[in-house]
């Protein structure tokens, strides 16, 4: 037996078409008044609160926290031309010239760490700002073993015996310890600690102008 289903008529499909309307105006109306109620009351509430942070900006202690800032590095190279002789013998019996390549740094930093309260004065508009820092210093010459060699050797026939039974023939100490001093002279008469004050002050110019202040300052006390 073969049972046969009637489809809807037209009626029918046009009153469940507009049930179905209703329905979805009625959602976007509920919608519509809790969101629009929400910012009514956010809007008229006389008891709400507005937060305005009027905090002064932590200045100095954020510099005291870099405790040192890197501010810029200088490489160097020297030759040492070190000769050592006897004064009643010929070089060839006893007597040394040794050539010797030095190459390394010199770092430049500012010091942070001993800053005192009146390192930092701001305006009572907090648009300006004043910072007084202390001069760069020079790092000890870090001398970089790698591009550091002996050029050239000359020993007399006394001291090429004494390589030969002592127990450190290879000893370039000295070598190394009066390349390091050269370094620091020529770090120290160089521009790099000036160059570093430049650095520096480019670098709290830009961190204050990231905080809000239109005009900053930066001295530098002491002798440079």
């Amino acid at each position: 037996m073969t049972t046969s289903r009637t489809a809807p008529s037209e009626p029918t499909l046009g009153r469940r078409r507009r049930w179905w309307r209703y329905l979805a105006g009625l959602l976007v109306l509920a919608v519509l008044l809790v969101v629009g109620g929400r910012l009514a009351w956010s809007w008229l509430n006389p008891f709400g609160e507005r937060t305005v942070d009027r905090s002064q900006p932590v200045l100095l202690q954020s510099i005291k926290d870099l405790s040192r800032f890197e501010a810029a590095t200088g490489t160097f190279q020297v030759v040492v031309d070190l000769e050592k002789d006897a004064p009643f013998l010929p070089d060839a019996i006893k007597g040394s010239r040794t050539l010797f390549v030095g190459a390394g740094g010199v770092d430049a930093y500012v010091d942070f760490s001993a800053l005192g309260a009146d390192a930092v004065t701001v305006s009572e508009d907090r648009t300006r700002a004043t910072v007084r820092l202390p001069h760069a210093q020079l790092e000890k010459p870090n001398l970089d073993n790698r591009r550091s060699y002996v050029f050239a050797e000359q020993r007399g026939l006394f001291d090429r015996v004494q390589d030969f039974l002592s127990s450190s023939p290879d000893d370039q100490r000295e070598l190394y310890t009066l390349a390091e001093r050269k370094i620091g002279e020529a770090a120290a008469a160089s521009d790099l600690r000036a160059r570093a004050d430049a650095n520096t002050r480019a670098m709290m110019e830009g961190l204050l102008r990231s905080l809000g202040f239109s005009k900053v300052t930066v001295e530098f006390t002491g002798e440079p």
